[in-house]
């Protein structure tokens, strides 16, 4: 898959953002989806030129870039959106994706968290802002909030991004991976290294042995 981890929306207009993201799909064979950040570190956005909201401000402008991109990745008539941040006003939609592309979000606080439960495809912390022992409690307003949206919590992937290899062994590294996937839910891993050596050693060593340790405990 090919995604941005994760796009920080404040500098990035949603319709340009959806457009470019079914483009990149369609160039991928069906391999792109899109995650999306609401946006951090202000002062550096600010110097680009993007505004600097609140957190209420972010979040509105987030929840209606998700209906921006939505609307223009389904074929129909003409798109509308009305919103504060973001709108559309009878944009024609396309391109469409080549496939039904997922919007994932990169979320922290609760109200962000329930977002995800009534309106994402998936949910991408990273393991330096949200440890194994906080994800119990993310993961249950996620799941409440889905219920609510008459959704199944099933329906929301869980990612996890990893902060690079540990110390110890790749068996020690894949059973602390097949946990995360057994315990939490967490259905993907993504690796932060800049060594295709490291890459090489998750790919050949430690992702089998985490579907096969998963597999045989299911």
């Amino acid at each position: 898959r090919v995604i941005p981890n994760v796009a920080n929306l404040p500098l990035r207009p949603p319709a340009v953002l959806a457009r470019s993201a079914a483009s990149l799909d369609l160039l991928t064979g069906g391999r792109a989806e899109l995650a999306l950040g609401a946006g951090a570190y202000w002062d550096d956005i600010a110097a680009q030129g993007g505004p600097r909201y609140t957190p209420g401000e972010a979040f509105d402008a987030l929840t209606e870039a998700i209906e921006v991109v939505r609307a223009l990745w389904t074929p129909g008539p003409p798109a509308t959106v009305s919103g504060t941040h973001h709108r559309l006003t009878g944009t024609p939609p396309g391109p469409f994706p080549a496939h039904r592309m997922e919007i994932w979000l990169g979320a922290l606080g609760p109200r962000m968290l329930r977002l995800i439960g009534r309106v994402a495809d998936g949910w991408l912390p990273s393991m330096t802002r949200i440890p194994p022992d906080r994800l119990p409690a993310a993961n249950a307003l996620i799941d409440d909030a889905a219920r609510k949206a008459r959704r199944s919590p099933a329906e929301i992937r869980r990612l996890y991004n990893l902060p690079g290899i540990p110390s110890g062994s790749t068996a020690g590294w894949a059973e602390q991976l097949a946990e995360l996937a057994l315990t939490h839910g967490m259905s993907a891993f993504l690796l932060a290294v800049d060594s295709a050596d490291a890459v090489r050693l998750f790919a050949r060593e430690v992702a089998p042995r985490v579907r096969e340790l998963v597999a045989a405990r299911r």
